[in-house]
């Protein structure tokens, strides 16, 4: 008879949380809050395993490939979350960083029972993956069989893999060129991964992917300047971004936005190199679309304001 599976440290109990049900609700908010306290920690101790998953998500990307996320249930979920933020954050191409989540889109909204113990279908979710490109399985426990058919898959077809998880004594590591694991330990309420493991696991994506969209060029002095003008907030947000960076007038800067099509990245890349909106499109082309490699040399104008990086 095999030996019953050690649990992660995810599922053991808290001596902290004991009684729970019988305390004051004050009581159960300042116990969570406590807990929820030691998670910035956990992922900190974390940040050189995150560094190097950028790196390499970095060089995914510029090779053409794409950066998939696989996982389930809560994990799945944050991860769907983060990659459907990518676009209108950072006007990042569809299909370059994708999630997918056991049980399929369903499983976003509504609990798909069992959906998380096929490491077939995880593997299926990873059938089209390529050298190029980089695997990232999020999974709390670190036991996930969904993860674990995505990964070996994922290996088998060459491309690089990662594991997400807050369990350090994972032993799907072995699948993983990249371990990121936050030690959050045990739960207040005992096993409900949605809490720190989920909130660690919310932090690691928003890190990984804002370092990496940075990385990539989606990002200018600490301003987004990729950002989809979709709606009237979003209007405004790319009219005072353009005049911060450029000292235009709210006026001219309309102006300039309307002469550059609405692209905040050309009116940028027209006013703070003096060219026009074509050779500001062509700059931007010949760069992957980064403002500060297509500003090159920076010439000043009575009407630009340049901040003392671009000079």
């Amino acid at each position: 008879m095999e030996p019953p599976p050690t649990l992660s440290r995810t599922e053991t109990r808290s001596p902290a949380s004991s009684g729970l049900d019988a305390r004051q609700t004050l009581d159960v908010l300042t116990l969570l809050n406590d807990a929820d306290a030691e998670v910035a920690g956990a992922v900190r101790a974390t940040l050189p395993a995150i560094a190097r998953l950028v790196d390499l998500a970095v060089a995914s990307l510029d090779a053409d490939g794409k950066v998939v996320y696989l996982g389930a249930g809560t994990s799945g979920r944050l991860a769907v979350l983060d990659a459907a933020e990518l676009l209108p954050t950072f006007a990042l191409e569809p299909g370059r960083v994708v999630a997918r989540i056991a049980g399929g889109q369903r499983a976003v909204v509504d609990a798909v029972e069992g959906a998380e113990d096929s490491a077939e279908a995880g593997a299926a979710d990873a059938a089209d993956l390529t050298e190029h490109d980089l695997a990232i399985g999020v999974t709390a426990s670190g036991t996930t069989p969904y993860v674990r058919g995505a990964l070996d898959a994922a290996r088998r077809a060459g491309a690089t893999t990662a594991l997400v998880t807050s369990n350090p004594d994972t032993p799907l590591a072995a699948l993983a060129d990249v371990l990121v694991a936050p030690d959050t330990g045990p739960e207040i309420l005992t096993g409900s991964t949605r809490l720190k493991a989920g909130t660690a696991a919310k932090l690691v994506l928003n890190g990984f992917s804002t370092a990496l969209m940075t990385r990539r060029g989606r990002v200018y002095d600490n301003l987004m300047v990729a950002l989809l003008d979709t709606n009237e907030k979003l209007h405004q947000r790319t009219v005072r971004i353009l005049t911060t960076l450029t000292g235009l007038d709210e006026e001219r800067a309309e102006d300039t936005l309307r002469a550059c099509d609405g692209d905040l990245r050309t009116a940028l890349v027209s006013v703070l190199a003096v060219v026009d909106p074509h050779e500001a499109r062509e700059r931007l082309r010949r760069t992957d679309l980064d403002v500060r490699a297509a500003l090159g040399p920076v010439r000043t104008t009575p009407h630009t304001s340049p901040r003392k990086d671009h000079r």
